[in-house]
């Protein structure tokens, strides 16, 4: 008999216990090990090398904060059964099994227009047939059509185990200290007011200080220019490969990633079709590597020097403003490309203009609910006296332009 109840040596909360056989079971399926090939933060490494964790080490460490949250909230005298305990260490564990290669960098260019978290949804019922319906409650909760509302807020709101493991994890391997959160703090602080999720008023700091940290860690990780940058070389790359495909050329492409080069595959696709889901769980990062290497030495000058410039860092430069670029600056870099060898219908693979956004607090529906000593609920915006927490409902937009400064096709 195989001894399911392992442990794991996490470097970010040292040991962690596999908490049942069929967690054990999932943790194992190819669904889930393929997240080994996956990485959580995309092309951030392109900055930050240390950024090399995976979302097979998020999922994990989720369900570990996850479990800790539940004995939390027993330890309160709030009745949890060893089924509800089980199922909502399942789906935080299992939320993030529909990511594509690179994360969110090609989620919707390898798609069309589908959210990692329909994926998820269809791949968990696809393990739930496979382990004859031991899945149900984890998936109403996922859901949030479970009636104790409190477990989808655990693993989907604003202060879910999902953010608090991925800024933890995410801070430690870039080595941005400025993205600390106090974990043990907040989850310690947790406890549930008819039926929903409250943080009591003794941790209103650490939710400050949490809030504080997803914003910074936003503009210096996620948002980083220089992650920009090279998410948009790599789109790029997908779109020119894309071209080349529909104009009847040879490429090489491994065989489930084809699929996805060839045509636009919609959410109703995956819902109807068995062979796209089957394709996507084939899919990693190692795919996209794999072509990238092979297209550097393609005839096609544009995917080859792009392939080429990616792998040794030779990087587009990058511009990101309060206010829109200014068409003049833009006319200004397309003539220099155009001086370059670039054909004017060639310069949409070598320029690119976009925004990002950051809103770190949405107030309103899903609010980070206190508790106040006087058993009120309240926002988190209304109950601290930091100005900053209420300027986090803004939303901040920047622009961008990325150009290939240094490109020549001659």
């Amino acid at each position: 008999m195989t001894n399911k109840r392992k442990i794991f040596n996490d470097p970010v909360y040292g040991f962690v216990s596999v908490p049942s056989d069929l967690i054990y079971d999932l943790i194992e399926h190819p669904f889930f090990q393929r997240l080994r090939r996956i990485k959580q933060l995309g092309m951030a490494e392109y900055v930050y090398p240390g950024a090399l964790h995976t979302r097979f080490h998020h999922a994990l460490g989720a369900m570990h904060l996850m479990g800790q949250a539940l004995q939390v909230l027993q330890s309160k005298g709030h009745h949890l059964s060893d089924a509800e305990i089980e199922a909502a260490q399942i789906a935080i564990l299992l939320h993030d099994i529909g990511h594509g290669p690179f994360s969110h960098v090609l989620e919707y260019t390898i798609l069309n227009d589908v959210h990692h978290e329909h994926i998820s949804a269809l791949l968990m019922e696809k393990l739930n047939q496979q382990f004859g319906g031991q899945l149900n409650l984890a998936i109403e909760m996922f859901n949030g059509t479970y009636q104790r509302e409190f477990f989808h807020q655990l693993i989907s709101s604003q202060l879910d185990m999902d953010r608090m493991d991925y800024l933890n994890r995410d801070c430690f391997f870039t080595g941005v200290a400025e993205g600390t959160i106090g974990v043990d703090r907040i989850i310690k602080m947790l406890n549930v007011v008819d039926n929903q999720l409250v943080v009591e008023e003794k941790g209103v700091l650490s939710v400050e200080n949490f809030l504080n940290a997803r914003r910074l860690m936003y503009w210096q990780v996620y948002l980083h220019k220089t992650s920009i940058c090279t998410e948009v070389m790599l789109i790029q790359i997908i779109s020119r490969a894309r071209e080349i495909i529909k104009n009847g050329q040879k490429l090489f492409v491994t065989p489930s990633f084809s699929l996805f080069l060839e045509e636009q595959i919609s959410l109703e696709a995956f819902q109807t079709n068995e062979k796209y889901l089957q394709a996507f769980t084939e899919i990693d990062d190692y795919d996209i590597w794999a072509c990238v290497k092979t297209w550097q030495h393609h005839s096609d000058k544009i995917l080859a020097t792009i392939c080429k410039d990616l792998l040794n860092r030779k990087l587009y430069k990058v511009k990101i403003s309060n206010f829109p670029i200014e068409d003049s600056f833009i006319n200004h870099l397309k003539a220099a490309l155009l001086e370059k060898g670039v054909q004017e219908d060639e310069l949409k693979y070598f320029i690119t203009e976009g925004d990002v956004s950051n809103k770190g607090y949405i107030s309103g529906d899903e609010t980070i609910n206190i508790l106040t000593k006087n058993k009120n609920i309240i926002d988190i915006a209304d109950a601290s006296d930091l100005p900053t927490i209420k300027a986090l409902i803004n939303i901040v937009k920047k622009y961008y332009v990325c150009w290939g400064k240094n490109v020549s096709l001659h």
